[in-house]
């Protein structure tokens, strides 16, 4: 059984073969744009964290390699102890040398060294006299400065050698491209730059626009435009730059990947984890109240992950949470799935409503009013029944949770001049739908020991409190 979710096996010949999302035709379409547009641009691939970029990309590099073209992959969050990112873009551009390109790959270093010369500070004389009473000192300090003035005039000086050395680079860049290209551009991906240094995502942008802009270049960069904005706002110390319009400067063409089908990534999560090993287990198969509890946990997070705001690694979270903890349960425990599954989603995704029924620090109302805003309300009959038998149980074992000595107190009572039951409480899901929820509610109090479960039953679980030996 999995605690994690590994990364995704990509085979050589078929790389989206292992692809459960159905993104290979988001690929086919980049790698069309790519071989239109083969003169060199910029394309951000830009999607939230957490939504399988990272894969994607390494898919489609593997994709773009079977089509003939020159690849490089740069995972720049984990090249960023390196100061000077064009070291590390020269690095990865090396691996592309051949015995015929070598010379010309020398060539083109040595410009990158003349452009990666940086000037010394200087401590100008003015600040030893403010802050530095100790004669001595001042002093030394200020026969380093006069050197340091002589190597800052050399720079001045030099401004028009460096500004020749950027050209000759590019144009000795250039020519080492032309001769790796084999009538398709070289495609350099970089990605997690959003997750870098905000200085040295900032550098990777700069350096890409001055100095890799060459014929035959596609880069890629695999980005969060809203986390990459925000590393800028940093390196620039405001909240009030436009970091949007900043990112246009280096960005020419923006594509964002859409969402997958969350039932079809729910059915393989469910799988990838292994939850059919014990909810089809024979065992289990031999208590009929249990015997829909994998088709109902299925239900219940396809509904919860219908959610737009929840990622994919969060879903992973969710279900890696849920199979460890179901080891707790012995084969004739109640699970109820609705509502085990919804706490395991609110302790990775939300995480504060979690801690308030822990805590038990908000009442039956609140508690419907944070459901409401957790779960997505659907149109369709089954959907919202779901959502009904969730909040049902919601209510009863958080009732019970909060006093267990009253725990025989229910959420309807018997009007015995109408003969009939009545609600105690709404349903916040459909207010309409009273008898359907009262139907729900009866039904949760009806089956034989379920009615009497309390959050505790779950908290213990969720937190690994309980024996996982089962």
């Amino acid at each position: 059984m999995n605690i994690k979710h590994n990364e995704i096996d990509i085979p050589e010949k078929d790389p989206f073969s292992s692809c459960k999302l159905g993104r290979k035709k988001y690929a086919d379409v980049l790698s069309n744009i790519v071989n239109s547009y083969s003169f060199g641009f910029v394309l951000a691939i830009n999607n939230k964290w957490g939504t399988g970029k990272t894969t994607f990309v390494k898919m489609w590099e593997q994709d773009l390699k079977n089509r003939g073209h020159k690849t490089l992959y740069f995972n720049a969050w984990e090249n960023d102890f390196e100061d000077n990112p064009l070291t590390a873009l020269m690095g990865e551009l090396k691996s592309l040398t051949t015995i015929s390109t070598e010379p010309q790959f020398k060539s083109t270093l040595k410009k990158a060294a003349t452009l990666s010369k940086h000037i010394v500070p200087i401590v100008a004389q003015a600040i030893a006299d403010k802050y530095i009473n100790t004669e001595g000192v001042k002093e030394a300090i200020e026969g380093v400065t006069k050197g340091l003035t002589d190597v800052f005039e050399n720079e001045v000086y030099g401004y028009a050698e460096k500004k020749r050395s950027i050209a000759e680079f590019k144009e000795y860049l250039g020519s080492f491209i032309a001769n790796t290209y084999e009538g398709k551009p070289l495609v350099f991906i970089v990605d997690e730059l959003d997750r870098c240094r905000p200085n040295y995502a900032v550098s990777i942008l700069e350096q890409i626009k001055h100095f890799f802009s060459v014929p035959n270049v596609v880069f890629v960069l695999s980005i969060d435009k809203v986390q990459l904005g925000n590393a800028v706002k940093g390196v620039y110390g405001s909240d009030f730059i436009d970091s949007d319009e900043y990112l246009r400067r280096f960005i020419d063409l923006e594509y964002s990947i859409p969402l997958p089908n969350e039932e079809l990534y729910c059915e393989y999560l469910y799988e990838y984890f292994d939850f059919g090993e014990f909810f089809d287990s024979l065992e289990r198969s031999k208590f009929g109240e249990l015997r829909y509890d994998g088709a109902n946990f299925l239900k219940i997070s396809k509904l919860l992950f219908s959610s737009k705001s929840i990622s994919l690694r969060q879903q992973e979270k969710i279900f890696a949470l849920a199979r460890v903890a179901l080891r707790s349960f012995r084969h004739n425990n109640f699970v109820v799935p609705h509502i085990f599954l919804f706490l395991a989603y609110i302790k990775i995704a939300n995480h504060e409503f979690y801690e308030n029924l822990k805590n038990k620090s908000i009442t039956l109302q609140e508690t419907q009013i944070n459901l409401l805003h957790t779960v997505v309300s659907t149109v369709y009959d089954d959907a919202e029944y779901q959502l009904m038998w969730l909040e049902g149980c919601l209510l009863v074992y958080y009732q019970n949770y909060l006093d267990i000595k009253k725990s025989k107190e229910r959420l309807y009572k018997y009007d015995a001049e109408l003969g009939v039951d009545k609600l105690l409480i709404d349903s916040v899901i459909n207010k309409e739908r009273r008898v359907d929820f009262l139907n729900v509610i009866t039904s949760i109090y009806g089956i034989r020991n379920s009615g009497n479960l309390n959050l505790g039953y779950f908290f213990n679980r969720l937190e690994l409190l309980e024996d996982l030996s089962t």
